[in-house]
């Protein structure tokens, strides 16, 4: 049995799992993940991925290849049998760096983020002569199942048996556990996920058929194609149709998902929306919502994230994108305790704000799900109610409307220094400025997020001088070169402190009020610190 130590071990290699573990290598972190599966996953799975989740995924170095290959969105459209009742528009401007939405499937995402962390560790290979060589080679141990899991006081001892049947051990200072809604990991802890799970059924399909339709996300309620039934379709790359439609009560899942019948259901709506084109079938599962959390998502040196900490309705598209936040969320965090540079109550905030965000998420998704698809029959009167007006009064279509994932404010957070913090930092456009050791230009904000803090001073406010600190890039701006800056930060305060997953932590109206020792120390980060 072969036995090697790691700093941080990562349990599970899907999206969110493998975004950590790129997050934290760009921080000079010695991470290792072990994944159950020989690869990629399989299907479409979670196909929507957000603008914040984006942004934190270029902080992992893998936005450009998802950019390149997914379809970006911002609007969609419902329709009560075949009328259209409701089109909404997420908000977007030209100026911006994502889109509000793109439409990509789960595998590629894994695959780009996995493309990333083996960058960062092939750099980390050109520029030292030391282990980035070996970390590089086994970085991610696929086929490899946690087996049991132990810990103490000063790390954790996670046994791995391989496909092949050899057996490993590593020791790790820190575990986080994104092993998936059937998580081992919290099995082996003893912990349960808690909360409820809706009865509705919903069939996923996914197909391939070219199409001229514009990427929207597209809900049918009661259609012709199938009566009583919901469809959800949205568009990706490869010409793929990813379609989720609704069972009856009384029907039996192990039919339902064989292709035969899937096969002609999905027929009769192709038909009857006019999509003509010859078409395959690729994969089918089958889903049900389900409203569930830790109570913490921290266990002494483990830690949970994605599904292994929750599990979120689909509707709202709020599943992975709450998993990127948990990693956008720890990672800064993680790193500065595993680099000596802050102490151990910060990684206390990650489940403290975490919970809190996936109790939100849980409002709309709970929401979203009751009107998708109605848990009895007072709840499906409503919703005919609501779609019946839909067809004459506009102002009832906002009822259908499935709210789309949004960054949840930190309400109450031990890492809100000042008044009005805790909330996401809104981008902003900046005139070209060029980037830390390379020749990149740094265009929006957002590009300035993910490994340091960031503190804005408006110049045009104030002149004030601010005593630096190692842990703070400080971003001297004038009104002229960043428009959009001063009229997202300006009303409340000359300077503002934010973290490195995007969040603002503090505002004060002058530099002279600015302590960034005292500020930075109040939340965990340590006196003194100087960079590794």
């Amino acid at each position: 049995m072969t036995s090697i130590t790691t700093q941080v071990l990562i349990v599970g290699g899907g999206p969110v799992g493998m975004t950590l573990a790129a997050l934290l290598a760009k921080r000079g972190i010695d991470v290792r993940v072990v994944e159950a599966d020989e690869s990629y996953c399989v299907g479409s799975r979670a196909t929507c991925v957000s603008r914040r989740s984006l942004e934190i995924m270029g902080w992992a170095g893998a936005s450009d290849a998802m950019m390149d290959k997914s379809l970006p969105w911002s609007d969609g459209r419902s329709f009560y049998k075949d009328r259209e009742v409701l089109h909404f528009q997420m908000p977007a401007d030209t100026t911006q760096r994502f889109a509000p939405m793109v439409n990509i499937q789960q595998y590629y995402v894994e695959e780009f983020s996995h493309k990333a962390l083996l960058k960062t560790l092939e750099d980390a290979r050109q520029a030292t002569s030391d282990r980035a060589s070996t970390i590089a080679d086994s970085a991610v141990l696929w086929n490899t199942r946690l087996v049991s899991l132990t810990q103490n006081e000063s790390g954790a001892t996670a046994k791995l048996v391989a496909a092949d049947g050899a057996e490993q051990t590593i020791h790790a200072d820190w575990v986080v556990a994104c092993d998936g809604g059937k998580s081992t990991v919290r099995e082996q802890l003893g912990l349960r996920l808690e909360g409820m799970q809706y009865d509705g059924r919903y069939v996923i399909v996914d197909i391939k058929q070219k199409t001229k339709r514009p990427t929207e996300r597209l809900a049918w309620f009661d259609p012709p194609s199938n009566p009583g039934s919901t469809i959800l379709m949205h568009r990706q790359p490869d010409d793929v149709w990813r379609i989720d439609y609704q069972l009856r009560d009384d029907e039996d899942a192990d039919e339902a998902i064989k292709p035969e019948n899937v096969l002609s259901r999905v027929q009769s709506h192709l038909t009857m929306i006019g999509e003509n084109e010859p078409w395959e079938f690729i994969w089918i599962a089958i889903y049900n919502a389900k409203c569930l959390t830790l109570p913490s998502y921290r266990k002494n040196r483990v830690f949970f994230a994605g599904d292994a900490a929750h599990l979120v309705p689909i509707f709202g598209v709020r599943g992975l994108n709450s998993g990127f936040d948990d990693a956008g969320n720890l990672a800064w965090k993680l790193a500065l305790v595993v680099q000596g540079k802050a102490e151990d109550k910060l990684l206390d905030s990650y489940s403290v704000e975490r919970v809190h965000a996936t109790h939100e998420n849980l409002r709309y998704g709970a929401k979203s799900t009751e009107f998708m698809s109605p848990p009895h029959h007072g709840f499906a009167l409503m919703r005919q109610a609501a779609l019946r007006l839909s067809t004459v009064d506009k102002d009832v279509s906002s009822l259908i409307n499935p709210r789309q994932s949004l960054p949840i404010e930190y309400v109450g957070s031990p890492l809100n220094i000042t008044e009005h913090s805790g909330v996401p930092a809104p981008e902003a456009a900046l005139e070209a400025i060029l980037g830390e050791a390379s020749t990149s230009a740094i265009t929006h904000l957002s590009q300035c997020f993910g490994d340091t803090f960031t503190l804005l001073q408006l110049v045009d406010l104030d002149v004030g001088t601010i005593t630096t600190h190692p842990l703070v890039r400080v971003l001297a701006l004038k009104k002229l070169d960043a428009p959009q800056v001063y009229e997202r930060y300006a009303g409340k305060g000359a300077c503002v402190l934010i973290r490195p997953d995007g969040y603002i932590t503090a505002r004060w109206v002058t530099a002279r009020e600015v302590n960034l020792d005292v500020a930075l120390s109040s939340i965990g980060i340590k006196m003194g610190v100087v960079n590794a």
